[in-house]
């Protein structure tokens, strides 16, 4: 019989004392445990469910697009201002909005249907890629409509994302929920490998206005993708009904569980210093590379493909440690430091893989932890806490990595996107072994594992 796949009930909860923490021996303990691995042919297990078949076609379909959308909006930016600090600037209008305004989307998200939200989201993003494309195909557009359509994109992401983080549950209950985020990760990823490079062969061919187009497009199918769902068998959940003090409930339910505060601290640096990689990438293809439009893309579907592995690579993970979530995000920036070194865009292009593996085991690692270490009637929230932290993290760090690649070197934007995280993630892993009398055990005789996370002895 084959064993069970991950579920809410396997999920070992650390006990929380009472002011609202966890003791320092259990704080990174793992979350869930599977007592078997799983086969192969449950890798992908929660494409059993109708509904998350359907959404997963959906939004395979309108990430494709997206990035389309996002390398042809991010190079059409840089080819009308001639300024990668331009470029970061776009970014920060995108993703300032979830800054301020993320934890009134996650409140939204928590009181009102999660699947009629995104409906009204796609459809207000299929109106604005409509109108970039009309703008762009007819020659008429500016450096402010790009802009202009940014912000307003990134107010309908303050409420698209917590919602679409929260309805993956209802699509799939808390049974495959994990393997959900996984699988869900993995078809972002796919579709992130394709984007940009379709987004590269039509920049080059017809321009950006067919990018915009096809985003548009892709929003409509979303939306009939949503339209045709079984709503008999989403498991909905309860609406929280409104009260004075939900935001606040929301922030210290999160800062009072080390699953959540830690994995949040991390993706803060990760966001602010790494998340607006693109930005560099833009820079190293035009200024270092003179790779043009098609090498913009091509470095960003590397990133993308080595991000596929590592979805895939999450979907076999038996047990979820707070510990490698950091250790993850420390590699990530290990490998964005160690880019800096190649001598040439091959090598260059080896190293975005290797540090696409890493954001991703990150990213999904992270993004299983909040979630299964939250109740469900504050889930909302405190995934739009996280989303704020995660996105509007890059309306910060995408102007700065863009004014240093600009005014200093691309090298050295490179190096303080990678270096940062790395630095904040040893510190963290420091802080946590402390607390939990942790050290790390070298045995070169067992060949599996060499190296060893082991409790002290006690004096």
């Amino acid at each position: 019989m084959a064993p069970p796949p991950p579920s809410s009930a396997s999920v070992s909860q650390p006990v929380i004392d009472a002011a609202g923490s966890a003791p320092p021996d259990q704080q990174t303990q793992p979350l869930p445990v599977v007592a078997e691995r799983l086969p192969w042919r449950h890798t992908f297990i929660s494409l059993k469910v109708p509904n998350f078949r359907i959404f997963v076609v959906g939004h395979f379909i309108a990430v494709i697009a997206v990035w389309m959308q996002r390398i042809a909006q991010d190079w059409l930016v840089l080819q009308l201002s001639g300024s990668v600090t331009a470029v970061g600037f776009t970014v920060a209008l995108q993703f300032l909005p979830s800054l301020v305004l993320g934890p009134w989307g996650g409140m939204i998200a928590d009181r009102f249907a999660k699947r009629k939200i995104l409906i009204l989201c796609q459809a207000m993003a299929a109106i604005l890629a409509a109108a970039l494309a009309a703008l762009a195909l007819t020659g008429a557009i500016q450096v402010w409509h790009v802009y202009a359509i940014a912000l307003v994109l990134g107010l309908v992401t303050v409420l698209d994302q917590p919602a679409r983080q929260v309805f993956v549950n209802e699509l799939v209950g808390p049974k495959y929920l994990r393997n959900a985020i996984s699988v869900n990760s993995t078809t972002f990823q796919l579709g992130g490998l394709l984007g940009p490079a379709l987004a590269g062969v039509l920049l080059t061919a017809v321009g950006a206005g067919w990018a915009f187009a096809a985003n548009a497009v892709a929003c409509c199918s979303t939306v009939t993708m949503l339209l045709v769902l079984r709503k008999d068998q989403l498991h909905v959940s309860a609406p929280a009904p409104k009260s004075k003090g939900m935001l606040r409930e929301g922030l210290r339910y999160a800062l009072g569980k080390p699953t959540i505060y830690w994995p949040w601290l991390m993706a803060g640096f990760i966001s602010v210093f790494a998340m607006s990689l693109p930005v560099v990438l833009a820079a190293f293809a035009d200024h270092i590379f003179q790779a043009g439009a098609g090498g913009y893309g091509l470095l960003n579907a590397l990133v993308a493909l080595g991000a596929l592995c590592g979805a895939v690579a999450s979907t076999r993970r038996r047990q979820l440690r707070l510990r490698s979530v950091v250790f993850c995000a420390g590699m990530y920036g290990l490998m964005l430091c160690l880019a800096v070194l190649a001598p040439s865009m091959a090598w260059f292009g080896a190293m975005m893989v290797l540090s696409g593996f890493w954001c991703l085991m990150f990213l999904t690692g992270s993004n299983q932890l909040v979630q299964v270490s939250s109740n469900m009637a504050i889930r909302g929230r405190v995934m739009s806490l996280y989303i704020m932290v995660l996105i509007g993290g890059q309306a910060l760090g995408g102007p700065m990595l863009g004014w240093i690649a600009e005014h200093a070197d691309p090298h050295a934007a490179l190096l303080v996107s990678g270096g940062v995280p790395a630095l904040a993630a040893l510190t963290v892993a420091g802080i946590l072994a402390r607390k939990g009398s942790l050290q790390l055990r070298v045995d070169w005789r067992d060949r599996r594992h060499p190296l060893q996370i082991a409790r002290r002895a006690a004096a």
